[in-house]
């Protein structure tokens, strides 16, 4: 039941996320990698879409699949466009994720020298939460360059 639930809500995220790329498809591609320094990671809503993925990979990739995955170099994407190839990845990784959550409700997940015991639901919640909070960035910041945010919320 929890996988299904957490797949559905997925699918949302996916959604949301969509709108969200194809806003950015929309701006000039030097204020998609213009760096701003209010903001972390970067400070350009090219490298805050990056680290998102890049935090899939670390988080669900990494440590509940036990893959071996090299994080994804901000300077790798040079485009709005080539944002949803990346995303692709990181969904195939989803799916994967959700599979073996059906054999399992929690992750073992070593971290420096602490060893902690995660549930499949505070992985998940962890993830998407992480991309919400930066999807907010990214749209802030384009109202730092003059453009008007589209609305990316789930219900809209």
């Amino acid at each position: 039941m929890m996988v299904n639930t957490m797949t559905e809500q997925y699918q949302m995220v996916r959604d949301s996320r969509k709108i969200l790329f194809d806003y950015c498809g929309d701006l000039q591609n030097d204020h998609f990698v213009r760096e701003h320094p209010s903001f972390g990671r970067g400070g350009s809503i090219r490298n805050l879409a990056v680290h998102i993925a890049n935090t899939y990979q670390f988080w669900i990739g990494r440590h509940a699949l036990a893959q071996e995955i090299e994080f994804t170099p901000y300077q790798s994407i040079t485009e709005p466009s080539t944002l949803s190839g990346l995303f692709e990845t990181i969904d195939i990784m989803m799916d994967t994720f959700f599979i073996r959550c059906q054999k399992t409700n929690a992750f073992t997940i070593k971290l420096s020298d602490k060893t902690e015991v995660i549930t499949t639901l505070k992985l998940f919640t962890h993830v998407i939460t992480h991309e919400f909070h930066h999807k907010g960035q990214i749209l802030s910041l384009s109202r730092q360059w003059g453009y008007t945010p589209v609305d990316t919320d789930i219900i809209r």
